[in-house]
């Protein structure tokens, strides 16, 4: 795998997991709504290392920095709740676009040091072993990840809402889950989720939006993508509707 895009992703996401520890359980910014003082403290860094390698960045913190061939969408902590809170699940999500088109991508779990990355047409990895999917075709045996309560049971098995859809969307393309969706009254943006297609993508799951919308994008929408561990699952989920 050729490493000149990876390699800035790796070194922003190693430096934004140093730089908030120094600010947990320290609470809400104050700034803006939702936002905690370590998130200001990641994008800083994100920031500093992504726009100093030549990066556009595109943040959820700080909206577009700089200007660039590519673009880095970045969510600098997703899960900020759970990173504030000390529960062990959030992450720091990188996608890499040039134009239009979704090229590496890199989500690292910062409470353990796991790291899922992808370069498009390379397959995707976690810490350096090739991830695939599940494969599970039957919602009665599936392990399913939500953004957001579900409003009801659709027949599967199991049900988990960890809280940093970057990282669970990373589950499906490693198999522990079969399927991740929004619930209703839900939905992501694109720094969510572009990072986890782009691996997903590679590992060989598969994925939709609910209302049909294209979800490689770098305009801040919100989109409701469904991601499956196999065709069978995904055709399920789209013809139910949103959890």
């Amino acid at each position: 795998m050729n490493d000149s895009l990876l390699t800035p992703l790796r070194a922003c996401a190693q430096e934004i997991g140093e730089a908030v520890l120094a600010h947990r359980g320290r609470g809400l910014s104050g700034d803006r709504a939702t936002q905690y003082h370590l998130d200001v403290a990641a994008d800083d860094v994100a920031l500093r290392v992504l726009c100093g390698a030549g990066f556009r960045v595109m943040s959820e913190e700080s909206g577009v920095t700089g200007d660039g061939e590519f673009t880095v969408v970045v969510d600098p902590i997703d899960g900020s709740t759970n990173c504030d809170r000390g529960i062990p699940f959030y992450s720091t999500s990188l996608a890499v676009l040039r134009n239009s088109e979704l090229v590496a991508a890199l989500v690292m779990n910062q409470a353990t040091g796991t790291i899922y990355e992808a370069e498009k047409g390379s397959g995707a990895r976690r810490d350096d072993a090739t991830i695939a999917p599940s494969g599970q075709v039957e919602i009665a045996y599936a392990i399913v990840g939500s953004s957001g309560y579900p409003s009801h049971n659709l027949g599967w098995s199991q049900n988990r809402s960890l809280g940093a859809a970057s990282l669970e969307i990373c589950l499906v393309a490693d198999g522990s889950l079969d399927v991740y969706g929004v619930a209703q009254h839900s939905g992501l943006n694109v720094w969510d989720y572009l990072a986890g297609l782009l691996i997903t993508r590679e590992a060989g799951a598969f994925d939709a939006d609910y209302h049909g919308e294209e979800l490689v994008t770098t305009d801040d929408v919100i989109r409701h993508p469904v991601f499956a561990g196999s065709q069978e699952l995904l055709t399920f989920m789209l013809g139910v509707g949103t959890i």
